[in-house]
């Protein structure tokens, strides 16, 4: 009997063979709404149906919260703007709000956000839908993204070294409120939730974007705690990292204790899939690795087909979940993507 895509996930993360190769999808929403148009698809699951998909649910408490002094922006005091291109949009921070802080006390009078303020009632209720079929993902932390937003990219980087107290200060405001969201959430679907979701954007196309020194100081101990508050829920730990982050991969499986690593983005540098294949082959679940950069992007269906091939053949002894090296990008040409997964559901019997 064929299994289900939450059963096929947790083979995985309990270290037993599943039927066949999980997939997930990972697209912007110009791109989905394009696969339904064009495959027929009345929805995101019937498109997942259509596609042998085997995406996760997604349940989040959504914030109720208003900033104090800034109408139009988020809560945490950022304003973003749409940029507008030639195949879709993307939203972009317009503001930064901390960007004049000086001293750990500008950040302590700062209007941080209310844990509390966050549509619980809605929430309860999204677990009661849970339809049981999908892996359920909840909870997230991406600290240091926000940090940016909040002080400015540029100025961010430089605080890691001139300003080490004040980040520090902020980076922790950050943790305390998405500790007490994910805690909450985490106890409200108390046995419904599979993975939660932690990141950090470390590598460049060529190497990290910070040195090792502040990965550890500023990164890596947060993210452990947030990794134990959901191992103590009984909950996996998906990790999000873009580009060439071979350098880190060892502390964040050993210090944060990561079991998925997404999104191996294979030709950046020291990303290559038979060298994390034998040295983080037995300790993690890869996640992704069908590159939209430029395979699913720019090359044939061929090219794309080749891929998986390489990638079923790569991944053979270990454990893979199929997906795009991040989200699809409206240049990407339906033709490619139902090839990806048709590939996959062809030839990823296991």
């Amino acid at each position: 009997m064929a299994m289900t895509p939450r059963e096929r996930w947790l083979a995985l993360l309990n270290g037993e063979t599943p039927d066949r190769i999980p997939t997930d999808y990972w697209a912007t929403p110009e791109v989905t709404a394009r696969l339904k148009r064009d495959l027929r698809c009345a929805d995101a699951g019937a498109l997942y149906d259509k596609l042998h998909i085997d995406g996760v649910e997604t349940i989040n408490a959504h914030p109720t919260a208003k900033f104090p002094h800034d109408g139009a922006a988020d809560m945490w005091g950022v304003r973003f703007r749409r940029i507008e291109h030639e195949t879709g949009a993307y939203d972009e921070a317009a503001t930064h709000p901390l960007a004049d802080a000086e001293t750990v006390d500008d950040i302590e009078a700062y209007p941080w956000p209310n844990p509390d303020q966050r549509d619980w009632e809605d929430f309860e209720q999204q677990v009661k839908n849970l339809s049981g079929r999908r892996a359920v993902r909840c909870g997230g932390y991406e600290p240091f993204l926000l940090y940016c937003y909040l002080r400015g990219m540029e100025q961010a980087m430089m605080d890691l070294v001139l300003s080490p107290e004040l980040a520090e200060a902020a980076l922790g405001k950050i943790f305390d409120y998405h500790y007490r969201v994910n805690e909450r959430m985490f106890e409200l679907a108390e046995g419904k939730v599979d993975i939660t979701y932690v990141a950090e954007d470390l590598g460049s196309q060529h190497g990290l974007l910070m040195g090792l020194e502040q990965i550890r100081r500023f990164i890596l101990p947060n993210q452990k705690r947030m990794a134990d508050l959901a191992r103590d829920h009984g909950i996996h730990i998906f990790y999000h990292t873009d580009g060439a982050a071979r350098d880190v991969i060892p502390e964040l499986i050993e210090v944060t204790g990561i079991e998925i690593l997404n999104p191996i983005q294979w030709r950046c540098a020291g990303m290559e899939r038979e060298g994390l294949v034998r040295d983080f082959g037995d300790k993690v679940i890869f996640h992704g690795a069908v590159d939209n950069q430029q395979t699913l992007a720019f090359g044939s269906a061929d090219d794309v087909r080749n891929e998986v091939l390489d990638n079923i053949r790569i991944f053979a002894a270990v454990r893979w979940i199929c997906a795009p090296c991040h989200n699809i990008q409206p240049v990407s040409p339906t033709e490619n993507i139902v090839t990806m997964y048709e590939t996959l559901h062809e030839n990823g019997t296991l």
